[in-house]
């Protein structure tokens, strides 16, 4: 298998948190240069461009009526030798956002944007590469999907239809390398709001009980969430070790491959509980996809509730008569967990 990580990173943290996307306590400081006195410092700090909505259109070179569209929504958000624009009023440092909303609509011309993985990390490569005192930048995009139209039973060659059932993110931060450029890339990609349902095949029963639990066991139930998936690949050594990966389909496979074990353990596996059900997902991912290093799932309980009928003429609606059953939106189960490929002290 072809590696794409390099285990030497610089100004990157080992214990890097894995949550999906980065928080401030993972990111680059500010310079001691910030601080201000007894009344508080500057201690971080990110600015950028956000909502930049960009759509590119390619064309087959062979027939250019066939077309294929990519939209994507991004933000991109700088860090590095800033802080005197906070603290001093001095703007000489500050890369004008508008700059970077220009910078995006160029390299989307300039590029293929197709991974947006890959269009990340060379988005931020670029700013920290161009910009000598910005020293990460982080990019998080979006995507809106667009479907090919079926016409008269054929896929029309440049009509679409936008797919709002599903949505997909991609979070890529590049951070400078020992050398002075852009180096190690960190990519999480996530999938949310895929709405599943399935009327039996659920269980929920052995639960702790005290004098608060009013619960009853079940056997049978209907269980409905909206999947929230995310998945952090290893650390990339630069934007060129992700164009190699890219051109081996690695962020196509890896979202093919967890969407599909997904679909199919929800839809096949008789669930003792929604922890173990995200649980053999996200193990069965990670040991077909190399490439991943964690995943975090999110899943709330959509709940379905029986609706006792017996009011009416003795109608049977429960248990093994129920048939009728009430949505209800809140309040609502929510369970998380992350899994990752290699072993991490719990908090």
């Amino acid at each position: 298998m072809t590696k794409y990580t390099d285990s030497k990173v610089h100004k990157v943290e080992a214990n890097q948190a894995t949550a999906p996307f980065a928080t401030p306590e993972s990111s680059t400081s500010i310079s001691d240069s910030a601080n201000v006195g007894a009344e508080g410092q500057l201690s971080w700090a990110r600015y950028g461009k956000d909502n930049v909505r960009v759509l590119k259109v390619s064309r087959d070179p062979t027939d250019r009526e066939t077309q294929h569209v990519t939209e994507y929504v991004v933000c991109c958000l700088l860090e590095g030798n800033v802080d005197r624009s906070y603290t001093h009023a001095d703007n000489s440092p500050i890369v004008a956002t508008d700059t970077i909303k220009n910078t995006v609509f160029i390299k989307a011309k300039e590029n293929a944007i197709e991974p947006a993985e890959l269009f990340g990390a060379e988005l931020g490569s670029h700013f920290v590469n161009t910009y000598k005192h910005i020293h990460s930048a982080h990019v998080d995009i979006s995507l809106v999907t667009w479907t090919r139209m079926s016409v008269a039973g054929k896929p029309h060659k440049h009509s679409f239809v936008a797919n709002k059932n599903e949505r997909n993110f991609v979070h890529v931060d590049v951070f400078e390398g020992a050398n002075g450029r852009a180096g190690p890339v960190s990519i999480t990609s996530q999938l949310k709001d895929l709405t599943v349902l399935k009327s039996t095949g659920s269980m929920f029963y052995g639960f702790h009980r005290d004098e608060y639990t009013t619960l009853k066991d079940t056997n049978d139930r209907i269980l409905s969430t909206d999947i929230d998936a995310s998945w952090r690949f290893g650390q990339f050594e630069n934007a060129a070790a992700v164009a190699a990966a890219a051109k081996d389909n690695v962020f196509k496979n890896a979202y093919e491959v967890l969407r599909s074990n997904t679909l199919e353990i929800f839809a096949t596996q008789n669930s003792p509980s929604v922890q173990a059900t995200m649980y053999d997902i996200a193990r069965k991912t990670i040991a077909e996809v190399p490439s991943i290093d964690n995943i975090t799932i999110s899943l709330p309980n959509k709940h379905y509730v029986e609706l006792p009928l017996d009011w009416y003429k003795g109608t049977q609606n429960t248990g093994k008569n129920a048939e009728v059953y009430v949505p209800t939106s809140d309040p609502n189960g929510l369970i998380k967990c992350t899994v990752s490929r290699h072993a991490r002290a719990k908090l």
